[in-house]
């Protein structure tokens, strides 16, 4: 007979005791379990480019036109359509992206290793606000930029980080941020401040001209979201560590495409349970209604999945004018998700609730039987490719991955 309680409490004592560590920033080929030149990797639950929303196809096509195999749309598309080119999720190579996430083999990516567990983790690098290719933007300034990043700011942290004794502890810089009025999701303001603090005096002593120097620390504090993705490589080490618990119904993968959304349960292996994602309720940037808005996007929901995001809302009032409500509503936000999570998280507190640990390990049993699906905070894309963010704000994920979940518990331990 299966011990669900002890299942979940297993899980959930495992994401709670990772510690995830940045240990260096790597060409994707070289380090991503199964990375190979001719695939790509994308956020969300597997995808076919017939299905892909613009965002997701701009963003493939800019990452084809990167890595030297198009010129432009069209012969982009007919190398994913004609099969030379694979699509797989992130989450399948022990990596997550953000928004549409896509990745190529020569693409830098941060390295995280939880050295409680010792399983890694992988990321790409964040190219800030504005027209960039996780929005499904590939203009010449875009790819110009990616270079950039690559050639530059992706040698300099590598050399930086090589010098630092332990590498950087995301989970203690997450904790710190978090009393300083960030959630970890869409409001890094703290944590990109405290990461670029960790870095500068790498990054001074690194064999770098001062000139490049000077410009990686100046886009680095200039990045409000300098940190979201080695948090978010943080956050998918954390989950991992609870995957494949038997028994467990709690949730590990929470991620979105633009037009599925998908989880994964620890207690049943490496299957996605998908619905259609939804369209995100919030403010939009002068010009823009919700018209403009493509489907929700990312693998940016792990953090909530490891229990931040708006499951930390209460921590980042301010958030509010970003995304729209009240602070009142922050906080019930998270008071809502105590009640369909297993635990109370021991490195992530909240100060306005008494240091009350922030709401950790989404089961899957509660979300059925409350109606209460997880919260998501969210930045909105252009529903076509290479327009960029148009806002930010709510949305929650379907409710029959939860109910289909189940029913696949129940039939695998159960019956």
């Amino acid at each position: 007979m299966i011990d669900i309680e002890k299942a979940n409490e297993t899980a959930v004592s495992r994401m709670m005791e990772a510690r995830p560590i940045l240990k260096t920033v790597a060409v994707a080929r070289d380090v991503i379990p199964g990375m190979r030149e001719n695939l790509l990797l994308h956020a969300g639950p597997p995808i076919t480019w017939e299905r892909a929303s613009g965002p997701m196809r701009g963003a493939i096509v800019g990452a084809l036109i990167f890595e030297g195999k198009a010129t432009d749309w069209a012969s982009a598309e007919k190398l994913v359509t004609s099969g030379q080119i694979d699509l797989e999720p992130c989450h399948e190579h022990s990596a997550v992206g953000p928004m549409a996430g896509v990745t190529s083999a020569s693409m830098k990516v941060y390295v995280i290793e939880n050295v409680t567990h010792g399983n890694k983790t992988y990321s790409n690098l964040n190219e800030g606000y504005g027209k960039v290719l996780r929005y499904g933007a590939y203009s010449e300034e875009v790819l110009t930029k990616l270079h950039w990043m690559n050639d530059t700011l992706g040698t300099i942290l590598t050399e930086a980080l090589a010098m630092s004794e332990d590498g950087i502890d995301i989970r203690a810089l997450l904790a710190e941020s978090l009393h300083m009025g960030d959630e970890g999701h869409n409001r890094n303001k703290a944590g990109s401040i405290l990461f670029t603090a960790k870095l500068a005096p790498l990054i001074a002593k690194t064999s770098a001209s001062d000139a490049d120097k000077a410009e990686v620390l100046q886009f680095l504090g200039d990045n409000a979201l300098s940190v979201l993705n080695p948090v978010m490589a943080a956050c998918k080490a954390m989950a991992d560590a609870g995957h494949g618990v038997e028994g467990s119904t709690v949730m590990t993968v929470m991620a979105r495409n633009g037009t599925d959304l998908g989880i994964r349960v620890s207690g049943l292996g490496d299957r996605w349970f998908t619905g259609p994602v939804g369209q995100p309720d919030g403010l939009y940037f002068s010009g823009f209604t919700a018209d403009d808005a493509s489907g929700d996007i990312g693998d940016s929901t792990i953090t909530e999945t490891a229990g931040i995001g708006a499951f930390a809302m209460a921590t980042a009032p301010a958030i509010v004018t970003f995304i729209s409500g009240t602070p009142e509503m922050a906080v019930d936000t998270t008071m809502r998700m105590y009640e369909i999570t297993v635990g109370e998280h021991k490195a992530f507190t909240i100060p306005v609730l008494g240091f009350r640990g922030t709401p950790v390990g989404v089961d899957i049993r509660k979300v059925v039987e409350l109606g209460i699906r997880p919260q998501i905070n969210t930045g909105i894309a252009h529903k076509d490719a290479g327009v960029g963010q148009v806002g930010a704000g709510l949305v929650l994920p379907p409710a029959n991955v939860f109910e289909d979940a189940l029913i696949a518990y129940a039939e695998k331990y159960l019956s």
